[in-house]
């Protein structure tokens, strides 16, 4: 009998199991802007859900993206590894036919699905058109969203340059729902997927292409900010429009009863754009300088949220420098997953600073935008300090002055008493920009290395 009830007891233990590692959703938006959301101080947008992931978790105001251009934020993101050592320098091709990351590369979806979940892409993709460079070539078992860098969301057609080529997939084959509003059609297949994985761990990265544009909100919110100058209004829009989604998804969450067992991490892919396509601007970097494409902190400095109720703190901020690169290895302590083995891993666990508000692990880190270390632009941060090499912007806040040729050639500057990056201390510190420059040295030696 006692061995009868043991083995009953067992049989009531074994299916619990199966739920004892968290499932983890990442949430990565296109182009939204440093400050712009309630929480990081932003008074002419509306964005609840973002803030109501801020209030359930731990909200980071120096979380520095991978890079500041959309692939090799991805790649940074999804390896845990600098972009040009993950292969993805700068932004690749939108074309069909055309790679991207090298399929050598172990992502964070090949890590999980090692472990036993259930690994589902959703949005955007642009990190390689070909079949082995594709989501499900990446490790990604179901997939759901476009391949280039932006659709049109009611044609899905790449938006950019013609001729017209659509670009619209589900796991490698084109699907066609012309006239259906893109964030309608990810929602559905998030609902789905999570109602079909729900007995099992899984991992969800849902890249949304939104802000970036062309800025398509719905009509709802394009009422709302009617009255916000030119273009504000319509990126607000947008904003508001993507925070609404988030709100859905975070409810169906909650409605199959996940919320608890789900570590969900909100974050910018970079900094907001200034490009032609989306009127110039409309996002804000409130204080910092700069903007998507360059590695000022108006390019790198991002919205960032990790939430996971009633395991990580809640309404708390943290202010120590950490990187998207971070989250590949902090995501694999807090789950309990294995870290590929011989996979050089740039990033590093942030899970005490999460949980106990630890010093930033990082002594040094180094970004690079561009395949030529030579043109390419480049930074080195050692603790407040930040050399910039190339530099350049086109957006800089009050009080900053245009670029010199010694300020593009090196900008040195001091983050703690310079958070705008008005002053070029190249010359007033020259040991110090010495000691940066011998840093970068390294760093490029172990990328040429590898």
């Amino acid at each position: 009998m006692r061995i009868l009830c043991l083995l009953a007891l067992f049989s009531l233990l074994v299916p619990l199991s199966g739920f004892a590692k968290p499932n983890v959703i990442i949430i990565y938006t296109d182009d939204q802007g440093s400050v712009d959301a309630n929480c990081y101080g932003s008074k002419d947008l509306e964005t609840p859900n973002i803030d109501r992931l801020a209030a359930t978790g731990v909200r980071f105001t120096q979380m520095l993206a991978p890079s500041a251009i959309c692939s090799a934020s991805r790649a940074g993101l999804l390896t845990g590894r600098i972009p040009a050592r993950a292969g993805v320098p700068s932004n690749v091709s939108s074309k069909e036919g055309e790679v991207g990351m090298p399929a050598e590369q172990i992502t964070m979806a090949e890590m999980f699905s090692k472990a036993g979940y259930a690994t589902g892409h959703f949005g955007k993709w642009h990190l390689g058109y070909t079949p082995e460079t594709m989501p499900n070539g990446q490790g990604f078992k179901y997939s759901f969203g476009h391949m280039g860098g932006c659709i049109d969301n009611y044609s899905h057609f790449f938006y950019w340059n013609g001729p017209n080529r659509h670009d619209l997939w589900r796991n490698g084959e084109h699907v066609y729902a012309d006239g259906e509003y893109f964030g309608d059609l990810m929602q559905d297949e998030l609902h789905r997927y999570i109602e079909e994985k729900k007995e099992e761990p899984f991992f969800i990265y849902w890249a949304i292409n939104w802000p970036h544009y062309p800025l398509q909100g719905t009509s709802k919110w394009r009422e709302h900010y009617k009255d916000l100058e030119h273009p504000r209004d319509k990126y607000a829009a947008f904003v508001s429009t993507t925070d609404e989604i988030i709100g859905e998804l975070l409810d169906k969450l909650e409605e199959e009863g996940l919320r608890e067992n789900t570590i969900v991490i909100f974050q910018s892919d970079h900094g907001h754009s200034v490009e032609e396509r989306t009127f110039f601007g409309g996002g804000s970097a409130g204080p910092y300088r700069g903007h998507k494409g360059n590695l000022f902190e108006g390019g790198l400095r991002v919205p960032s949220v990790v939430s996971w109720p009633g395991h990580l703190p809640e309404g708390e901020v943290r202010d120590e420098l950490v990187t998207g690169m971070d989250w590949f290895p902090t995501l694999a302590e807090l789950a309990e997953v294995d870290l590929p083995e011989e996979h050089h891993i740039d990033g590093k666990s942030i899970a005490g600073v999460i949980k106990d508000g630890a010093a930033s692990p990082h002594q040094d880190m180094y970004w690079r935008l561009g395949a030529n270390p030579e043109k390419a632009k480049w930074v080195v941060r050692e603790g407040d300090w930040k050399l910039l090499g190339n530099a350049g912007e086109n957006v800089r806040p009050e009080g900053a002055h245009e670029l010199s040729a010694k300020g593009r050639e090196y900008f040195l500057v001091n983050l703690k008493e310079d958070i705008g990056e008005r002053k070029n201390l190249r010359d007033q510190e020259p040991e110090k920009l010495k000691a940066l420059l011998k840093i970068r040295e390294a760093y490029e030696a172990s990328l040429a290395a590898e």
